[in-house]
């Protein structure tokens, strides 16, 4: 069945995107896709992207659907031409579709098509492709995490997936003791050495408490570095990049590994 012409604010984002002047294909690039895919390169001294725009409008117009076009997309994001650079890979589908998004189509991480309900808002095609929810998931981040702030990182929203991932461990460590207490009077009591209600190992030697004591001040130390901050201070007076925002998730993240083997 043919596929529907793809309207012409929608394929100028595309290839705006997959041409993009840095990190798109190359001229060279664009040529070979082109010809496997059966669209004439009509106008090849062009930019790029505008190259890629009149191929796709002129075999669009003709023909009447896209078929050949999303066959482009297909041979472009194929993982085999990015064995060398998967980073490249991922920043390029993330970006693409949030444009694809707006047709109901994404690129899978198998280099295949897909459909997907179409976005109407900006919003929704950036939570459909999130290169720091990927970035997260390929650093193995503990599921908890991601169940906390998942709505916060579909919108690469720094600040408060922070704040919802420090968040997580006191909820945890009271679902597991029942308790009722906050920041470091809740930790204090949960990790106490005369009665703890929660241990990571048997206590029974200088090690064992050692390592007890040091997951309870790394745990006493996120609340104090960005729990109590990111709970008073606004946000345009709290800023937290993306590595930052990173590396405390993958701090939160190996807290949370931690507690799976508590006793």
């Amino acid at each position: 069945m043919a596929t529907p012409i793809i309207e012409l604010h929608f394929l100028e984002s595309i290839c705006r995107c997959i041409a993009e002047t840095n990190l798109g294909l190359t001229g060279q690039e664009i040529g070979k896709i082109l010809a496997d895919s059966n669209i004439p390169d009509t106008d090849p001294s062009t930019t790029k992207w505008k190259r890629l725009y009149n191929a796709f409008i002129n075999w669009q117009n003709e023909f009447q659907r896209s078929d050949h076009i999303l066959n482009f997309l297909k041979n472009a994001m194929q993982p085999a031409r990015y064995i060398q650079n998967p980073q490249l890979f991922e920043s390029r589908r993330n970006e693409l579709n949030k444009c694809l998004s707006f047709i109901g189509t994404e690129i899978s991480d198998k280099g295949t098509l897909r459909r997907v309900d179409k976005s109407t808002t900006i919003t929704e095609a950036q939570q459909r492709a999130s290169i720091f929810k990927y970035k997260l998931e390929n650093r193995n981040v503990h599921p908890t995490v991601m169940n906390y702030c998942n709505a916060e990182l579909l919108v690469e929203n720094y600040f408060h997936s922070v704040f919802e991932a420090i968040k997580s461990i006191a909820d945890r460590i009271r679902e597991t003791t029942g308790l009722y207490a906050d920041g470091q009077a809740l930790v204090d009591t949960a990790f106490s050495l005369n009665s703890p209600l929660i241990r990571i190992n048997l206590l029974q030697t200088d090690t064992h408490r050692s390592e007890h004591l040091g997951l309870a001040n790394i745990i006493k130390g996120l609340f104090g570095l960005i729990r109590n901050p990111t709970a008073h201070i606004p946000k345009i007076k709290f800023q937290i990049q993306e590595d930052e925002a990173l590396d405390i998730m993958t701090s939160v993240s190996m807290v949370h590994k931690i507690l799976d083997r508590a006793r």
